[in-house]
């Protein structure tokens, strides 16, 4: 006779948040005490979790590892990327792309006009490309040089970046967290980005201002002359300026705005970068081993050589690394249920669509901090959401929109989530520097749920076309066998639409 298989328990919350407390404690011993690292800490509240779910609630080993195995291999595309523009960075500083970006730059932005004028220039970049990474990996890095020559402070300088490269990543139908959030919640692609104009905008407008503000701080200011031309004549002194160098970054720009996936045009990239580095004197050998371990620049002038020394495959390993952790750890709460059950939890005080919103953006602030991934921060929400919405007579759109209000800007401000790691790796800012900066990743969740509680934009079914045949069938209570297959075909037949 074949082994009958345990029955499997619902987790209680005591039983689901102990793994939580149990990893918050040694994070904060290890980062208080110890100035450590977060990646083991993680890695024991996966234990932890793990232990919990096969002595208590009756999961074997090999189904809570297939969970951890779920969780990385649906975002291996995005450490894929990550590889990619370790490497990108790397043939860009040794092509002479990145050198000539800060050049070109330092004799044009201005202190005063700096930090907005990079914010915009981040939000196009982003806007065209789709990608927050993409527009960090490359003008986020030639913009944190300026900002060390300018005399700007640089963690200003990344929340400027960062919040430009956010908006645009927001706001892009390129964007795969633009794509994923109305697919979870039931709403179109172009309702959905409409939708979060109402929002977005007022948090872009203030975020503006105060970079304008701040940056009007700088303006009597004298500029060290001296350290920019010094600065100048080293990177003239070591590399060919050629402003021709700087359609490199254009031509991947456009060729991701083209929607040519991220993958090859990033390699793209890299090999261009490669090209132009030959042209800087690089041999074969030299490049394979900047390629994979990045350039260290030994030019004798400090500042130089702490703005080129960067890039490489190896130089995201530390950030790759923390990433497998956080999806470890998030991986063993999906497949357990803990994390729906501490989620579940919290709809006990959604009591009007304000609560609503607020519960549902606590919930998405919640899955990025403890599973370290903006997609399951969308997607675990908007699966355990979605129902309750329609349920309330409210359109889609208005899930979607906090989805991305709160789940995608939000994992750029914790340094263990895959979006944290991955800022902080390319500017070399620690996240939690930056963060106070990150003006718009702050606000999106505080706006869209002010909105909320004072019913500003906020459709319900009855005003949404779009939901007409989609959702309205929730609002009239199918069976859930009824609504699974009534959704499946809709699908199916709406796929190509």
């Amino acid at each position: 006779m074949g082994k009958v298989p345990k029955q499997k328990k619902e987790p209680s919350l005591l039983i689901s948040i102990i793994p939580v407390i149990v990893t918050v404690l040694i994070i904060g011993i290890v980062i208080i005490k110890y100035d450590g690292e977060v990646h083991i800490p993680i890695l024991l509240g996966a234990v932890t979790a793990a232990v919990i779910a096969t002595f208590s609630l009756g999961f074997t080993w090999k189904e809570i590892e297939q969970g951890i195995v779920d969780s990385i291999g649906s975002t291996m595309q995005a450490i894929l990327i990550l590889a990619i523009i370790g490497v990108l960075i790397g043939t860009w500083i040794a092509g002479g792309i990145v050198p000539t970006m800060i050049y070109y730059g330092l004799q044009i932005l201005s202190p005063t006009f700096f930090l907005a004028a990079s914010l915009i220039l981040c939000s196009i970049v982003a806007l065209a490309t789709g990608s927050s990474w993409t527009t960090a990996g490359t003008v986020g890095i030639a913009l944190i040089g300026i900002a060390q020559g300018l005399g700007v402070p640089v963690p200003l300088a990344a929340g400027a970046i960062i919040s430009g490269a956010y908006f645009g990543d927001k706001i892009s139908p390129l964007s795969d967290t633009t794509n994923l959030a109305p697919g979870m919640a039931g709403s179109t692609l172009f309702d959905h980005i409409k939708h979060m104009l109402y929002t977005t905008s007022v948090s872009y407008g203030i975020t503006l201002v105060i970079f304008l503000a701040i940056g009007f701080q700088f303006a009597g200011q004298e500029l060290d002359t001296h350290e920019i031309n010094g600065i100048l004549q080293t990177i003239e002194s070591i590399y060919v300026i050629n402003p021709l160098l700087l359609v490199v970054p254009v031509i991947v720009i456009v060729m991701v705005a083209m929607k040519v996936p991220a993958i090859p045009g990033l390699v793209v990239g890299c090999l261009l970068g490669a090209v132009c580095a030959v042209f800087q004197g690089q041999d074969f050998g030299s490049l394979m081993d900047i390629a994979n371990n990045g350039v260290v620049a030994e030019t004798g002038h400090e500042v130089v050589d702490e703005l080129l020394t960067n890039g490489g495959l190896q130089s995201m390993m530390w950030t790759i690394s923390l990433i497998m952790c956080a999806l470890t750890f998030g991986g063993v709460l999906e497949k357990t249920g803990m994390m729906a059950t501490i989620a579940n939890r919290l709809l006990v005080f959604a009591k009007n669509t304000g609560s609503l919103i607020l519960v549902t953006a606590v919930t998405c602030l919640f899955v990025n901090t403890l599973c370290g991934d903006q997609y399951l921060a969308i997607a675990l929400p908007g699966k355990m959401y979605k129902d309750t919405f329609a349920e309330r007579g409210l359109a889609p759109r208005n899930l979607s929109r906090i989805l991305e209000d709160s789940g995608t800007v939000t994992s750029a401000l914790i340094p263990w989530n895959t979006c944290g790691a991955t800022m902080s790796g390319f500017l070399g800012v620690p996240t939690f520097a930056y963060l106070p900066y990150a003006f718009f990743n702050l606000l999106s969740p505080i706006v869209s749920v002010i909105y909320a509680y004072m019913g500003i934009s906020i459709m319900t079914l009855e005003e949404d076309p779009s939901s007409e045949q989609y959702v309205r069938p929730m609002k009239l209570k199918k069976s859930p066998k009824e609504l699974e297959e009534y959704i499946a075909n809709y699908k199916n037949k709406h796929a190509n639409a």
